[in-house]
């Protein structure tokens, strides 16, 4: 009898961590806690730490998932796993506990571009399901256009097993597919963020950039910057839907102002009832930190343009719904690339908590940040 108890006492405590975990109170407010530096080059089990793009967090073994963009070019691609310990709602210490590569479906790690670029992955989000207790990761592929070495490697959408070991693949809309021409993904605008639906029914990337017939890229004045959000049913992997989002000006010009500079999507995550947050990142060359807003997103409302080959061409649709919560340039802290977001444990006075993670590119001068927010109904 005493054994049964404890296993209901053990489901109910499950349950609980689930469900803070997997659906969101409204969001009034992102009240900013702390931020976490990671020692530049951290050195863990052979690998460099470096590159963080995405964050899941597993709240039964109150365990954090995290994918490094390292394109293999340092390490074979991989994620870590890690314990982040807070203290007097600040965070204390983030403790890496393992790391695993992605394996190919032979059980080989990727290769680099220069062993093989048709194949070399560009690792963005992870996703922990669970349900299944398997992981889905995302890579942007790659898209380089010469005229003595074109490389054009598709976007994917992955599951693995905790442990690295390839299970599946989802097959990928044809908007989605490579050209050497101005068709489809913008190189390294592609399959940013993910997240899934409360119930795990549902699984949602979305592209950074604009696909080149959906619109231009964003500028430092409004224009029709469009990118897609895919929604994809988890049983049968099939893309059910597709909505469009408008991207904000780019915050900064360049200097020079013919430099480098961009405003996209890195990460999505659900919030309940068709909402998110959605994370836009703006970053000028001349500038250093970027700048990055979190917007409450609805699709309640929007027109599935799954069928709308151009959204240029096409404007006889109804984009989500989006209202600003959060402009991180107003905290007066200093915020590098950040690219990833989740949901983690409660604090003590019962309300979320939001994680940042930003990816330094693994660049001298940028940072490995965490950040900490307390969710504000």
């Amino acid at each position: 009898m005493q054994s049964i108890c404890k296993k209901i006492v053990a489901a109910f405590i499950f349950y609980l961590f689930t469900f803070h975990f997997a659906t969101a109170q409204k969001i009034s407010k992102l009240n900013f806690l702390s931020e976490y530096t990671v020692p530049h080059n951290l050195q863990f089990k052979g690998t460099t730490v470096g590159g963080l793009s995405g964050i899941d967090y597993d709240a039964k073994n109150n365990l954090y998932y995290i994918i490094s963009d390292d394109r293999s070019a340092i390490n074979a691609a991989r994620y870590y796993t890690a314990k982040i310990f807070f203290s007097n709602n600040k965070i204390d210490s983030v403790v890496f506990v393992d790391v695993k590569n992605m394996l190919q479906p032979d059980g080989n790690v990727y290769p680099n571009s220069k062993q093989n670029p048709q194949q070399t992955p560009d690792p963005e989000a992870i996703r922990y399901n669970p349900k299944t207790k398997q992981l889905i990761w995302t890579s942007e592929g790659e898209r380089i256009v010469r005229k003595k070495d074109t490389v054009l490697e598709n976007p994917t959408i992955t599951i693995i097993s905790t442990d690295g070991k390839f299970i599946d693949t989802f097959p990928l809309p044809e908007n989605l597919y490579m050209h050497a021409f101005e068709k489809g993904p913008r190189q390294n605008g592609v399959l940013e963020g993910a997240t899934f639906s409360k119930d795990y029914k549902t699984f949602f990337v979305n592209v950074e950039e604009p696909l080149y017939e959906d619109g231009e890229r964003a500028d430092t004045k409004p224009n029709d910057s469009w990118i897609r959000l895919f929604a994809f049913d988890t049983k049968t992997k099939k893309n059910t839907a597709q909505y469009a989002y408008h991207l904000e000006p780019i915050a900064y010009e360049a200097t020079p102002a013919n430099e480098f500079k961009i405003n996209g999507v890195p990460d999505i995550l659900w919030l309940n009832k068709n909402k998110f947050l959605i994370m836009e990142r703006s970053f000028s060359t001349g500038r250093i930190p970027c700048t990055i807003k979190i917007f409450e997103a609805d699709i309640t409302n929007a027109t599935n343009i799954i069928n709308n080959p151009s959204l240029k061409e096409n404007k006889s649709f109804t984009p989500a719904y989006k209202k600003l919560l959060l402009n991180l340039d107003d905290l007066g802290v200093y915020t590098d690339n950040i690219e990833g977001m989740v949901f983690g444990p409660l604090l003590p006075n019962g309300h979320k908590t939001l994680l940042m993670v930003a990816d330094n590119n693994f660049a001298a001068f940028e940072q490995t940040q965490f950040f900490l927010f307390e969710v504000i109904p």
